[in-house]
């Protein structure tokens, strides 16, 4: 009875201490509300302990998107550039990614096996990577298509999968790396066809139906003269993303003893950022260069 006296006497002299303690009781009753059944309804979507997490994603009908776009065919280093800045700033954003590998419209990115990244919930890693990349892209767009208006947002979507060796994950990464390859070499050719041979789109796609690797390789150098092993190895092996210890100068103003005037020195930071390497991931030569990516406690 004497908190309610006081409760009232605050009230009535203004304080508002009364409604204070009616709105926290209210706020304690609706956390345990009736309604709160429905989170039984949430699906129960954490990851595999000890598995590598991977997350790709996929540029949503980016053949549609490209041509509205004008991006020049079979590559356009200013899409390939843009993709691969989207790709750092996910990285840098969420460290948990040990590598990424990018070629085209699609971007995968391989949390740690030992991440408790959002106690490992499925849903989290997928839309955090795929929002984060997705408004990256639209964002830096104009540092790489200065004179191309961004005419609609673009859309990705991503899945998520799960490997538990280190054999496995590198197994994908090779299947990318592999894809990235038959796809470019495809490319390649096809547009020799339609922009040097003047064939139609379907033209040229009845020319290849059925041809191998090799058949591919000799159109290219006996019709148009290219070397297809010296294209751009961009182009050719996609894209790596890793973390490395990069040492920077940079340049600061101190004050030295005795003198009254501030100069200017060089001093030498190491940062660790993110890098691109365009270079084959499918043998050991990788892996043995990098075991710090596959390692335990990366």
């Amino acid at each position: 009875m004497l908190g309610c006296w006081r409760a009232a006497a605050a009230i009535s002299a203004g304080s508002g201490r009364w409604a204070g303690c009616v709105r926290g009781r209210r706020r304690l009753s609706m956390a345990k509300s009736k309604f709160e059944y429905v989170r039984d309804f949430e699906a129960d979507d954490t990851c595999l302990p000890n598995c590598w997490i991977v997350v790709r994603l996929d540029g949503r009908n980016f053949h549609r998107f490209s041509e509205q776009h004008e991006f020049k065919k079979p590559n356009d280093d200013r899409a390939l550039h843009l993709m691969t800045k989207c790709a750092q700033t996910v990285m840098q954003e969420l460290e948990d990614i040990a590598i990424a590998y990018g070629q085209s419209d699609e971007y995968s990115f391989v949390f740690k096996k030992k991440s408790r990244w959002f106690k490992r919930r499925a849903s989290k890693f997928m839309t955090h990577v795929v929002s984060q990349f997705a408004s990256s892209y639209v964002f830096y767009w104009k540092d790489y298509f200065k004179d191309q208006q961004l005419l609609y947002p673009p859309g990705f979507d991503g899945r998520i999968v799960l490997y538990p060796s280190n054999q496995n994950l590198k197994d994908y990464l090779s299947w990318r790396q592999a894809d990235c390859h038959i796809n470019n070499l495809y490319n390649t050719v096809f547009w020799m066809l339609v922009q040097r041979s003047g064939l139609t789109p379907v033209q040229a796609q009845d020319r290849l139906q059925g041809t191998l690797a090799g058949d591919k390789n000799e159109i290219l150098f006996s019709e148009f003269n290219i070397n297809y092993n010296n294209e751009p190895l961009m182009y050719r092996k996609g894209t790596v993303l890793i973390w490395q210890k990069i040492n920077e100068v940079m340049t600061k103003k101190i004050k030295l003893p005795k003198e009254t005037e501030e100069k200017e020195v060089e001093v030498t930071r190491t940062r660790t950022k993110v890098v691109p390497l365009h270079c084959d991931i499918i043998g050991d030569q990788f892996w043995e260069e990098y075991p710090e990516i596959l390692a335990e406690d990366s």
